[in-house]
């Protein structure tokens, strides 16, 4: 097939559309990504991002990134990626970077010349070459001792040749790979008489037959080219223009301090009708008020909270109405996931970042309430059915709120937004609208991706779900999953550390203690703070003031006594369970694959099993009862898979029709024959993780944690140098010291987004490294570390309530807390080690340590160090002043993740599960809660505490009865919802339940 050309008129110098196709559908699809392209130019101009091509170097940072086509010299239409440039004094230009999308095939051995001919021959027009690559497969057997695979490496002119070019190859590939799935044992090339030419067998047609494999033919291609031209927005660079040749981009190593955008920030106030939602076919907007830094016309960035949802659909509408087309004039449109996005301005949704990266509860995640949360002050509030009658009748107070929320909206996003969503995008390849809206787990496979290519390793296939999957047993399996983190609340009321309770303790656990002290605390100076013992000078006294106080505990175990209210939790649990036990899915591995290495030998300890519990849900009916059925369909005319369809055999239905059919009419018989249409089952299993598989997986989490806490640490610096500045009040320094606070704290939360990240990925639906097992196994093993954790906590005090990594818990007034050691030379001159936290670390040290873990030192002679490896440690946080969990109204049942957490000074530290998780709720509510919540801190005993809480909660139910009636607050504190306790009155006023 001929290329798409496009000639050039030598009179007028115009492109004149004359494409060489042979058909009229790619004629138009290359007309129309011409003219897309030509529109895509123009609009750019607007914004000020003209293309530069000049040969004298231009600096610029990188603010955004876009896929286009352009013109190479041959008159071709090709795939090449926009970048746009802002310059220190505010210049604009953007730079195209040509660059040729391309995928690997995978073939038969010996038969890549033969397939590589058939290929050229077949793709001609398309395909500017094919090149012989050797890349490390993870599913290649024995892969560790240097086998490499050898791909095709297919190179297209655009990235709708490549999508051609897919299209004819995936329906072979599909084929072949089900037709090896049940060969037989017998290969008839096996009795080939021709030597020399193992294929002789196979016609040149039919070359399509010797492909097995497709990869990478879906990585987006703008992802693709930030991979390989290591080009990433966030950066400096130098760009050097090189006439029709591709510009010269190159990374400024000494980056100066980022630029300021341009940003503006917007929202709309619109007409409605009573009690009804705004509807964009008969409302109109009546107030647009935006905030902008700086004069300029041409802005870089647009905020909205929920533009994607409401501001932008709504403009576009009425500009519609008007006859005018949004996208034409200002380049925003609708994209294919619903989202408004333009090439040269980039659209942040703030309420986006909310959702994903801002922790705030779901039922306080609008505007006004996380304007409250994260900026610290109460915006203006409006009931939206006095918006219309205000504009007239006070439009200047209308005015005051609509102004008031893009103010907010600005400084939401100018605080944690910019910085955060900049930071990440210097470590992910993609352009800032997608860091910001995509999942997690996508921003954590682009990273792998990044990795995996320099190091030579070839991406998986995205996963596909199993249709008709059998247990061993013969069962059709409906879903199967692991059982995840050990979540248990153990006591419920209020425990205050001036209001004594008591304790009873086990002698023998303490004695225990007492004999391991100075063992734990070497522990913790040499392994935790890494300061050798013989430079501590009190060591000896220290340890000694901590026997003493184990001694004088074990002899009086049952006591009353004021406690210590901590919470005892693993930093970076999941990650560091990750890197202990040198987890990646990769190397979870079978009897089979360890059977096929060359290390699997007498005395080798690369092989670590390691326990996880799987959970199912099957059908009941066996495999004889789910084989009848299925012939039975197999027999059968069945519905299309289309309403409207007519009926076709059931072997013609798509797979996945197929599936869904067998599982209903199973679920049908199994009602019948078995009265339920599931059983769930868990099993304890053993899963075999290879240590010495390639670390590209673990390196990569591991330079992400080390990367955090360098971060941090320069946080707390920078945050000690601000607080001396203030001290001077000098304003210059001032400044210079918040913006690099905002820097490092935005830099150290990107990589805890990417760093949380590792554990969920694996088990994501499609991901491309996805191991249900290594997923069973972090939460196993993080179960087991908190259980073992809470065994040593009921011996020594009272655990209360058990998280997914930590635990709550009181401790007497008199167990050792914490004790400063001195050093005689280093950087500090003393430390602060916590003793619980020292207690249960040497804990971990001593049940799960990783003691087969092994390193690559050599490669060239493939040696390999082993070594012990624990990077799981306990933090303590408080003590604090009080910790409130609510009894449920059910008996013999506890209320999980529902509690509330008071500082030293009586602010609120941690609030769980008390959320009003509707918007619009009632101020008073609100005051109702705080109110309620602060009572708890009254009083000098528990009956004085819980009088204080019943008089404040009567009070404001009273107040909330006289506004809004019973019925209302029945509605909004729902009977089945969370119950502090249960007061009432005398007189029958208004008697029940006081829900938070």
């Amino acid at each position: 097939m001929a290329a798409d050309r496009l000639q050039i008129d030598d009179e007028t110098g115009d492109p004149v559309l004359r494409i060489k196709l042979r058909n009229e559908r790619d004629d138009f699809s290359a007309a129309a990504r011409y003219q897309r392209s030509q529109k895509n130019d123009e609009v750019d101009a607007k914004y000020g991002f003209e293309r530069y091509s000049l040969p004298t170097e231009r600096t610029g940072w990188l603010i955004n990134m876009h896929p286009a086509d352009v013109i190479d010299e041959n008159k071709c239409l090709v795939s090449a990626v926009d970048y746009y440039f802002i310059e220190e004094d505010g210049g604009r230009f953007k730079a195209t970077l040509p660059f040729p999308p391309y995928f690997y095939v995978l073939t038969k051995k010996d038969t890549e010349r033969d397939v590589s001919s058939f290929l050229s021959r077949k793709l001609s027009g398309r395909i500017t070459g094919i090149d012989l690559v050797d890349k490390e497969d993870m599913d290649l057997p024995n892969h560790l001792v240097g086998l490499k695979r050898r791909f095709l490496k297919l190179k297209f002119l655009s990235v709708e040749d490549l999508m051609k070019a897919k299209r004819d190859i995936m329906p072979a590939v599909r084929k072949n790979k089900e037709r090896e799935k049940s060969q037989s044992v017998y290969d008839p090339s096996l009795f080939s008489t021709r030597s020399g030419d193992p294929t002789w067998h196979v016609q040149p047609g039919s070359q399509l037959d010797n492909i097995v494999d497709v990869r990478e033919h879906d990585v987006p291609y703008h992802v693709r080219v930030a991979i390989d031209a290591r080009i990433n927005v966030g950066h400096w660079y130098t760009v050097r223009g090189r006439g029709s040749d591709p510009p010269e981009i190159r990374l400024v190593e000494d980056e100066p301090d980022r630029p300021e955008p341009v940003v503006l920030a917007f929202d709309i106030e619109t007409t409605k009708l009573p009690l009804k939602f705004p509807d964009p076919a008969s409302d109109s907007i009546m107030m647009i008020s935006y905030m902008i830094d700086g004069q300029e016309t041409q802005p870089n960035i647009i905020v909205t909270y929920n533009g994607d949802m409401f501001d932008w659909p709504f403009v576009e509408a009425r500009a519609y109405h008007h006859g005018i087309a949004m996208g034409d004039e200002i380049g925003f449109s609708m994209d294919r996931q619903g989202e408004y996005k333009c090439r040269p301005c980039i659209h942040m949704d703030a309420f986006r970042w909310v959702k994903r990266d801002s922790y705030l509860p779901v039922g306080s995640q609008n505007l006004k309430a996380t304007t409250k949360a994260k900026l610290r002050y109460d915006p203006v509030e409006l009931d939206p059915e006095d918006m219309c009658r205000m504009a007239c009748e006070d439009p200047q107070g209308l005015s005051n709120y609509s102004v008031s929320d893009a103010v907010a909206t600005y400084y939401l996003y100018m605080k944690y937004v910019h910085p955060f969503i900049f930071a990440l995008c210097t470590i992910i390849p993609m352009e800032p609208d997608e860091v910001l809206r995509k999942g997690s787990g996508t921003l954590c496979e682009a990273l792998l991706m990044v990795q995996a290519f320099h190091g030579n390793i070839v991406y998986p296939n995205k996963q596909e779900a199993a249709l008709s999957k059998l247990t061993p047993d013969g069962h059709l399996l409906d879903t199967e999953t692991y059982v995840g983190g050990h979540v248990e609340a153990l006591e419920s009321g209020v425990f205050r550390s001036d209001i004594a309770c008591r304790f009873r303790l086990n002698p023998e656990m303490l004695l225990h203690l007492k004999a391991n002290v100075r063992r734990t605390m070497a522990h913790a100076l040499e392994v935790e703070e890494k300061i050798p013992l013989e430079q501590v000078t009190n060591f000896e006294e220290q340890c000694g003031e901590i026997e003493a106080k184990l001694a004088g505990l074990a002899s009086a175990p049952v006591r009353l006594e004021d406690p210590m209210i901590y919470h005892l939790d693993v930093g970076a649990m999941y990650p560091n369970i990750i890197l202990t036990n040198r987890l990646q899915p990769h190397a979870v591995v079978d009897e089979a694959t360890c059977a096929a290495c060359d290390f699997n030998k007498p005395g080798a300890t690369c092989q670590r099993p390691m326990t996880w519990v799987w959970r199912g849900d099957f059908s009941p009916a066996s495999r004889n009862e789910y084989q009848t059925i299925r012939l039975q369909l197999e027999s059968e005319k069945v519905q299309g898979p289309k309403p409207g369809d007519p009926q076709t055999n059931f072997h013609s239905l798509p797979p996945h029709e197929q599936a869904l059919l067998e599982k209903k009419r199973l679920a049908d018989y199994c009602r019948k024959a078995y009265k339920r249409t599931k059983v769930t089952r868990e099993e304890t299993k053993s899963t075999t993780i290879c240590q010495r598989e390639n670390s590209f997986y673990v390196d990569t989490l591991r330079a992400f944690r080390d990367r955090r806490y360098e971060f941090k640490s320069l946080l707390k610096a920078w945050k000690k140098k601000l607080e001396v500045a203030k001290q001077k009040g000098d304003p210059a320094e001032i400044k210079s010291c918040k913006n690099k606070e905002v820097l490092y704290d935005s830099l150290q939360l990107a990589h805890k987004c990417i760093l949380n990240s590792f554990y969920g990925y694996v088990m994501r639906k499609g991901a491309r490294w996805y191991s249900m097992e290594m997923a069973g196994i972090v939460c196993y093993t993080g179960a087991s570390i908190i259980t073992r954790a809470r065994e040593i906590v009921e011996e020594i005090g009272r655990p209360l309530e058990l998280d997914t990594d930590g635990i709550w818990c009181v401790l007497p007034a008199t167990f050792p807390e914490n004790y400063e050691f001195h050093v005689r030379q280093g950087k500090r001159s003393k430390v602060t080690v916590s003793y619980p936290g020292a207690m249960l670390n040497v804990m971990v040290k001593d049940n799960f340590t990783n003691d087969q873990y092994q390193e690559l030192v050599d490669p060239d002679d493939l040696v390999y160090e082993q070594r012990s490896e624990n990077s799981i440690f306990f933090e303590v946080d408080g003590p604090y002043r009080a910790m409130i969990l609510p009894a449920s109204k059910e008996e013999g049942k506890k209320l999980k993740k529902r509690y509330a957490v008071f500082n030293e000074d009586g602010t609120l530290a941690e609030l769980k599960g008390f959320e009003v998780k509707r918007r619009g709720e009632l101020r008073l509510i609100k005051i109702f809660q705080s109110s309620v919540f602060e009572a708890f801190l009254l009083g000098s005993t528990l009956e004085e505490c819980y009088a204080s809480v019943a008089k404040v909660a009567n009070y404001w139910l009273d107040v909330l009865y006289s506004r809004v009636g019973l019925e209302i607050i029945d509605r909004i504190f729902p009977r089945g919802q969370i119950w502090v306790g249960y007061w009432g009155r005398e007189g029958g006023s208004l008697k029940g339940e006081v829900c938070l």
